[in-house]
């Protein structure tokens, strides 16, 4: 296929920005995440700041339950004007690239990134987040387990998510060596596994709206091809495991602690 008939190469957030939270809600599986995160990351009564915040979803959790005096920062003006919608007025929100973060050294006690580690130029995010961290301060990670990729419910009909995504997602690993040579001096890593269940019209909506990014990087045959498929092929429950982990990088040690 030639260059024209191709997506564009990064994702585009600031056209997903308005359907973001209806194909994403916060489900089961995304409340369990929430509570390791927190329970990990030492996040309640803290000074966070989220990093790539978007619609401002996981800020308002932090807020609301966890009591937490939030910050959020967003490179995508339409996922920050989604977020000033649903958040109170304390909550600040700023423009900013995780690279560059738009705050004082030593400003948060906590920082967070969920779904952004595979966004980002890592060791430079990383540093940033090292940078606005107070003495003893923690930056607490949420991203997808390289298992999670093998099972994905997409897979059957869009083959190439699988790939893209083992590649630009990073491993347990590659963030432990990335944490590290930024600065943080323990990294420990906690698995979350869970399951998704969603009946067939929702599965068909998330579809036919490319509810994850990773539909910007496929190709035009494979987008046309697979929807046709899926709308046709679904079943009526779909159930899919997720597997996630959340990692989290503080500045004592130099170890890394799993549950895996």
């Amino acid at each position: 296929m030639s260059d024209a008939g191709r997506r564009p190469r990064t994702p585009d957030f600031d056209a997903r920005a308005g359907a973001y939270d209806l194909l994403r809600p916060a489900d089961e599986a995304w409340w369990r995440l929430f509570d390791v995160l927190v329970k990990e990351g030492d996040l309640r009564g803290r000074k966070v700041l989220d990093v790539g915040c978007g619609t401002g979803k996981l800020l308002a959790a932090l807020v609301e339950r966890a009591h937490a005096r939030a910050w959020g920062v967003d490179a995508s003006e339409e996922m920050l004007g989604v977020a000033r919608t649903r958040l109170p007025a304390a909550v600040g929100l700023r423009p900013g690239r995780a690279e560059a973060l738009p705050f004082r050294d030593g400003w948060f006690e906590r920082v967070t990134m969920r779904l952004v580690a595979h966004l980002v130029d890592r060791p430079a995010a990383f540093a940033e987040a090292r940078r606005v961290c107070a003495e003893g301060g923690r930056l607490a990670i949420a991203t997808f387990h390289p298992e999670h990729f093998d099972t994905y419910w997409l897979n059957e009909w869009f083959p190439s998510i699988r790939a893209i995504d083992r590649a630009r997602f990073p491993t347990p690993a590659e963030l432990e060596r990335d944490l590290l040579g930024a600065g943080f001096g323990h990294v420990a890593c906690t698995r979350v596994s869970s399951l998704l269940t969603i009946d067939r019209r929702t599965a068909i909506e998330r579809v036919r709206g490319r509810h994850i990014s990773t539909f910007d990087l496929l190709d035009e045959e494979e987008l046309r091809e697979g929807t046709e498929r899926a709308v046709a092929e679904l079943p009526e429950v779909v159930v899919s495991r997720l597997e996630q982990i959340v990692v989290v990088a503080s500045g004592a040690g130099a170890m890394l602690g799993t549950n895996l």
